[in-house]
């Protein structure tokens, strides 16, 4: 029963997307035919989403240790790659997290991408595929989830490369997402050669693909050091880690429910799951996790410091996503993976519900500058409260869920940097640790800003009559809620905490997932230290945004300090020219040299040709010439010999 919950979970969302794409096209103006295709693809949407949430859930209640089950699937003369699941606590946990996620925003499109706030008709005559790919993101993401094998783990994480590039894309009346769509899936590719690289250099060196058997096989340091740097190379592609992490706040170019579905369950959480579930691997890797913990510094301050000066709701939670994800990172390099799925999972909870709730304030405003909302509170409380739940978990106040998890988080990195913990050098716990208390104080100052600039003060919007969403809107926004506020008591239950802990662990008493101790004092301190600065700067003219303290460093942080500018200088310029290059060589060169020897054949048949029809009287004398030559040479040659 257990190996058929576990292909239903990603089988039953793959099935459902692949027979979506095969609805029938229907024109524009054809209502009725329009009205039928989407109605099926909501069903199949909605079903497929919630079918896995089920089988997911039942996961939950029957899985209590790591199970595994496979079948070979190639064998390569004695390199078997197999096709079957692998099972534990934190595979059923993230796999709950996604469907449920997923389900969501499956309920959420229904009205989001019906009609626009000033449309008189509908608008995305587009939506059978939306959902038939939004299936198919969820099926790759929970084939990365339960996967037992490297290859098939790399046949999901590709398929979600694909399906993010189909969904960003989607609007194609916005000239800027099919631009976005094509950066994020080429930025990724970038990281996912390492990846590859980094898989086959682990499945050949164990001669076999099963992860098992790779946790199991004893590498060399070198190979092992040279395999887990490739794999981060995917892993900061897919998670936007810097330096690939330019595609995501450009990616916002996709519709809203599909900003939730990455930033929350998909895509960027892969690659911190990815590393939890070969931690064993990295755990006996220094080096790399040295790499993860800088990456993680680095991408942690980059992200909180640009949602700072961003006017696009969406690119704030963006940039926020970005600077989350680098708490997650920093709980691996570390050796804390317990603590950074919990934070994954709370992540999940809070994000998804603060970009669904943008899109609500956004489908009721119809924009997504902050400049132009103000006074949304009394108009969408029902949005407002939710919102503030979700910047509450984002920032960490207690006791919401984000609270409890960064908390682990920074008690982590603190053990390792003062007691030496952690699996990787000191420095790399001083690091992680003291970038993630500067975020804290940066994350509640931008996330205050956000609250203030979007629902407090006076409306920037006079003509505008904002109103809470309908309900098909409304309800998803509310459950998220739940698990937004709530999600981090689980912690202290024994049955979370132990779904949690590496199986590696299980002779340890218990998982220090949450934290009672005087430590807590400090984050709360720059928790409120944030907050109050950006309340501070409110409160002197509410009519101005709160960024204008920034001062000149305003416009390096609303561009991430240019780094996007740098990668084009660095990358895509000398790409290009190099493109151009080999372009004009084979179209000169080969092309030419072809071409040339083709002209002259031509050439020297037409003449031969014109000879060939000239007058009698010439003819005669053209071969009495040629045989005097022949002749003459004959008479030379004898003479020669």
């Amino acid at each position: 029963m257990t190996g058929l919950l576990a292909a239903a979970l990603p089988g039953v969302p793959l099935l459902v997307g692949l027979v979506g794409l095969l609805l029938p096209p229907s024109p524009r103006g054809a209502a009725t035919g329009e009205d039928r295709a989407r109605r099926v693809a909501i069903a199949l949407g909605v079903a497929g989403a919630a079918l896995a949430l089920l089988a997911a859930v039942a996961l939950l209640v029957r899985v209590d240790r790591p199970v595994e089950g496979a079948t070979t699937w190639v064998d390569l003369g004695g390199l078997t790659v197999t096709l079957g699941y692998r099972l534990d606590g934190v595979a059923v946990l993230v796999a709950t997290a996604v469907a449920a996620v997923a389900l969501a925003v499956q309920v959420y499109s229904i009205g989001y991408l019906k009609r626009g706030p000033h449309d008189d008709v509908e608008v995305d005559h587009r939506y059978p595929p939306y959902a038939a790919q939004i299936s198919l993101f969820t099926a790759a993401m929970l084939t990365v989830v339960v996967a037992g094998d490297l290859i098939l783990l790399l046949v999901g994480w590709e398929v979600m490369g694909l399906c993010s590039y189909l969904l960003i894309a989607h609007d194609r009346r916005l000239p800027e997402a099919p631009a976005a769509a094509v950066k994020a899936f080429l930025v990724t590719r970038v990281g996912d050669v390492g990846f590859l690289l980094g898989i086959a250099l682990l499945g050949v060196g164990a001669g076999s693909f099963r992860i098992a058997d790779v946790l199991a096989h004893d590498y060399s340091t070198a190979t092992l050091t040279a395999a887990c740097l490739l794999l981060l190379a995917g892993v900061a592609g897919k998670s936007a880690q810097f330096p690939l992490h330019t595609w995501l706040p450009d990616a916002m170019a996709g519709p809203t429910p599909i900003s939730a579905l990455i930033h929350a369950a998909t895509m960027v959480a892969a690659g911190v799951y990815v590393v939890a579930r070969l931690f064993p691997l990295f755990e006996r890797a220094p080096i790399a996790l040295a790499v993860l913990g800088v990456m993680a510094a680095i991408t942690l301050l980059l992200g909180a410091f640009a949602a700072t000066a961003q006017d696009d709701i969406k690119r704030v939670l963006a940039w926020s996503t970005v600077s989350q994800i680098g708490y997650m990172t920093g709980a691996l390099a570390v050796g804390a993976p317990a603590a950074a799925l919990f934070h994954l999972l709370t992540h999940a909870a809070f994000k998804a519900l603060l970009f669904l709730a943008a899109g609500a304030v956004i489908h009721a405003v119809g924009t997504t500058l902050m400049s132009r909302m103000g006074g949304l509170r009394t108009a969408m409380p029902v949005t407002f409260w939710c919102t503030v739940i979700g910047l509450g978990a984002l920032a960490g106040l207690p006791p919401l869920s984000g609270f409890w998890s960064k908390d682990g988080v920074l008690a982590a990195a603190e053990a390792a940097a003062l007691e030496g913990s952690g699996p990787s050098y000191a420095w790399v716990g001083w690091l992680v640790w003291l970038a993630g208390l500067l975020g804290v104080a940066v994350t509640a100052w931008y996330a205050t800003r956000l609250l203030l600039r979007a629902f407090l003060g006076a409306s920037r919007l006079p003509l505008a009559h904002p109103h809470d969403p309908p309900a098909v809107l409304r309800w998803p926004v509310v459950l998220l809620a739940v698990p937004a506020a709530l999600l981090g008591l689980a912690a202290f239950a024994p049955w979370f905490a132990d779904r949690l802990r590496e199986p590696a662990d299980r002779s340890r008493e218990a998982v220090e997932l949450v934290h009672l101790a005087p430590n807590l004092l400090l984050p709360l301190v720059l928790l409120l230290v944030g907050a109050g600065i950006a309340w501070a700067g409110w409160r002197r003219d509410p009519a101005a945004d709160p960024a204008r303290f920034l001062g000149p460093l305003r416009p390096a942080f609303a561009r991430a300090f240019r780094l996007d500018d740098v990668q084009h200088a660095l990358v895509v310029r000398p790409t290009t020219a190099l493109a151009r290059a080999a372009r004009a060589g084979d179209e000169v060169g080969v092309d030419g040299l072809v071409e040339g020897s083709g002209r002259a054949a031509v050439e020297l048949g037409g003449g031969l040709a014109a000879l060939h029809r000239a007058a009698l009287p010439r003819a005669a004398a053209g071969v009495l010439a040629g045989a005097l030559l022949i002749g003459l040479a004959v008479a030379l040659i004898g003479v020669a010999s």
